[in-house]
């Protein structure tokens, strides 16, 4: 049960079945992580926006929830043991759902090794730098006249690209099959687009990553899970 009380982030997001998962999200490349796992595993839940401005994420609610301030986060009212647990992280929450649904992190300890790898690899690498690449190439960061580090960002994310493009070769998916890591991995690819940096990219020399990205959206799950929660 989601209590005002003992999670003041109710008092600005209410939920309307506290007895469900609630999410508190926006729909960024990090955000659909968590909305797109939930409808892929058919767990019931509430979708709450959370914009990005500071009115929200700094808000004293969201940060009561993640002290870091950056969606997603969620409540699930029956976590471990019948408890409520309230989690922040992505990555910790794709995990969280995976071990909680039994779907998605693979059939035995090698498999899932292998996927909590190109998941860390989405979250060490691939999401920091392709946002760099956003912020130098589309956002305020495209003003500096210094090319140094748009061209540095520029060369890490064909770097990363080129990595994914190989580990594609001959699968449909990341790690074998259909899991976490592509749910981490996808939504940043498709992020590129809206960066404006598929020419400068080269994105069509890399045609393992463009039918992956295209096998990736045509899911329904992702499809629904991509304008979850909207955005306003």
């Amino acid at each position: 049960m989601i209590d005002p009380k003992k999670f003041p982030i109710a008092r600005k997001w209410p939920a309307k079945n506290p007895e469900i998962l609630q999410l508190y999200s926006f729909p960024t490349p990090n955000g659909v992580k968590a909305s797109i796992m939930l409808e892929e595993i058919g767990l019931p839940y509430e979708a709450h926006t959370v914009t990005l401005s500071d009115a929200d994420v700094k808000s004293p609610e969201f940060l009561s929830l993640n002290p870091n301030n950056k969606i997603p986060a969620i409540i699930d009212p029956d976590g471990p043991d019948g408890a409520p647990l309230c989690l922040f992280e992505s990555g910790a929450i794709l995990i969280y759902l995976a071990e909680k649904s039994g779907k998605f992190l693979g059939s035995n300890m090698t498999e899932r090794m292998h996927i909590i790898q190109w998941l860390m690899f989405q979250m060490g690498g691939v999401g920091p730098m392709f946002g760099q690449l956003g912020f130098f190439y589309k956002f305020a960061g495209k003003e500096i006249e210094d090319p140094r580090p748009r061209d540095r960002y520029i060369n890490e994310t064909r770097r990363l690209m080129a990595v994914l493009e190989k580990q594609l070769e001959g699968r449909d998916w990341i790690a074998g099959d259909y899991s976490i890591a592509d749910i981490a991995i996808a939504p940043w690819l498709r992020a590129l687009d809206f960066y404006e940096a598929m020419e400068t990219l080269e994105w069509d020399n890399h045609p393992n990553l463009d039918a992956y990205l295209d096998r990736f959206v045509q899911r329904p799950a992702v499809k629904k899970g991509l304008v979850t929660p909207p955005r306003s």
